[in-house]
């Protein structure tokens, strides 16, 4: 490996440019297929669960297949995994824009969601693998800084590029922008690569938890319990694979910390809520209430912006007084948020209806995502707070991709409900009660189960080298937490 870079080096700002310029590329794309799924609907004559699809295929093998990406990444080449995530990400890209029809979408957006699950994982790694120890934190900062006003652009850039040139351009500006990306890796970002990586990679475990996903999201979505009890099945053994891999892509020795234990429950609960409301919201806004993409796009900024503004301050919180108070209280102040959403229905007014639910909903998150990660990193030694954030992140992953796939279902909403607006409402109404409950799960789970972080400690025999692949800030390292 060549010699760590300086941050102020030009190449050292090449290295931070070309992993920004690649995560933010995955970023916006999730953000903007959000506010384009009507027109998707609309375009390929496609049901709910063609959309239901278009979101959780993609999330299906991005949460499947996160920590195998940043493994073979240590093993293969960090630079050399991350300029094969970003060309695949690019081709699929292409095949999403030129789709025929829905069912090609959904394929292409699979696809799409193996690209980003190499290319996701390595844009962290590489800048902890360049950069100079010194350096590490403020090019992080500069990184998920950078990401957040990727986050705060997207809905406004999302929905004035689905007005003007139409859902299929969301795609294809990806294909310039891995050009750029590719270019820049390949020119400025140095090699680097685990010197002592696990004998064999867990493509076993891995198996299962792409069968298990893959069936369980199957079942929900198309109501399916016999596909539905497959995956659990599947999940199931990955469970019994990891416990007994010696490469385990999730080392047990992680559970024994209740405190991490109790960190995810939290995430599981509190990312169910945020992939429903996310999914269905920008559906209301636009089949309900009668908004433009533009407007939907915008409707959702102030969330964005409460954490881009508040999310440091309630980490610095965390840090002092640990991060029990802000975890319960975030999640019930986002319930809140929620109870005021369910007003939102024919020509709703933006300000005296929209903007109280989305501006105290966001609150909530931003009181919430950074105690969160310290929680989790807290809970761990510091050499395994990188796959612990990894982890924690592959669970808000997964949960989003289960509350896309159930929720319609559970509310009645189906095909019909996209051209019958009073039925799309009631359905929006019910779940995001279903959500409520979930955040107020959230509430209370941390309540009762998040102390003080004290890092338990672990046997040298057990204990796990933290990955730089790993995503070292947790699930709310994109300070938008809408996901694909």
């Amino acid at each position: 490996m060549t010699e760590p870079l300086a941050l102020a080096s030009r190449r050292g700002r090449w290295v931070v440019a070309a992993t920004v310029l690649g995560s933010s590329m995955a970023l916006l794309d999730g953000t903007v297929v959000n506010i384009a799924l009507p027109h998707i609907g609309e375009d390929l004559d496609s049901g709910v669960a063609g959309l239901q699809w278009t979101l959780s295929g993609y999330t299906l093998a991005l949460a499947s297949l996160i920590l195998l990406g940043g493994a073979l990444g240590d093993r293969w080449g960090r630079r050399r995994v991350f300029v094969w995530g970003t060309v695949w990400f690019a081709v699929a890209s292409l095949l999403c824009g030129i789709a025929p029809d829905i069912t090609f979408l959904v394929i292409a957006r699979i696809l799409q969601g193996v690209g980003a699950a190499l290319l996701t994982p390595g844009s962290l790694a590489i800048i902890s693998a360049s950069l100079r120890e010194e350096d590490r934190g403020a090019a992080i900062g500069v990184w998920s800084g950078l990401g957040g006003v990727a986050g705060a652009v997207g809905p406004l850039f999302g929905g004035w590029l689905v007005g003007v040139a139409g859902w299929r351009s969301v795609f294809l500006l990806n294909i310039p922008l891995a050009i750029v990306v590719v270019w820049a890796a390949v020119r400025h970002v140095p090699e680097s690569r685990d010197p002592h990586p696990p004998e064999h990679l867990d493509v076993v475990g891995s198996a299962c938890a792409v069968v298990g996903l893959g069936a369980l999201t199957y079942g929900l979505i198309e109501v399916n319990p016999i596909v539905g009890l497959v995956g659990v099945l599947a999940l199931c053994l990955f469970v019994v694979v990891e416990r007994r891999s010696p490469s385990a892509l999730v080392p047990p020795s992680l559970f024994r910390s209740r405190m991490f234990v109790a960190a995810n429950l939290v995430t599981l609960a509190v990312y169910a809520a945020l992939g429903g409301v996310f999914f269905l919201l920008v559906l209301q806004l636009q089949l309900v209430a009668g908004y433009s993409p533009v407007a939907a796009g915008v409707a959702t900024v102030p969330i964005t912006l409460a954490l881009l503004l508040l999310s440091s301050r309630a980490g610095s919180y965390a840090q002092t007084h640990g991060p029990r108070l802000p975890m319960t209280v975030g999640p019930a102040v986002a319930a809140v948020g929620l109870v005021l959403m369910t007003r939102i229905g024919p020509d709703a007014s933006y300000l005296t209806v929209v903007l109280p639910g989305v501006l105290v909903f966001g609150l909530g998150l931003a009181v919430m995502v950074a105690p969160l990660t310290a929680a989790v990193l807290g809970s761990v030694p510091v050499e395994q707070s990188g796959i612990a954030s990894g982890v924690n992140n592959a669970v808000a992953r997964t949960s989003q991709l289960l509350a896309v796939a159930a929720l319609p279902a559970l509310v009645g909403i189906d095909a019909e409900s996209l051209v019958d607006p009073t039925s799309f409402s009631d359905g929006f109404r019910y779940a995001m009660y279903i959500c409520v409950a979930l955040l107020l799960v959230g509430a209370v789970i941390a309540a009762a189960l998040i102390r003080t972080p004290i890092v338990e400690p672990v046997q040298e025999a057990d204990s796990v080298a933290c990955k730089p692949h790993c995503d070292l800030t947790g699930p709310a390292v994109q300070p938008n937490p809408i996901a694909d």
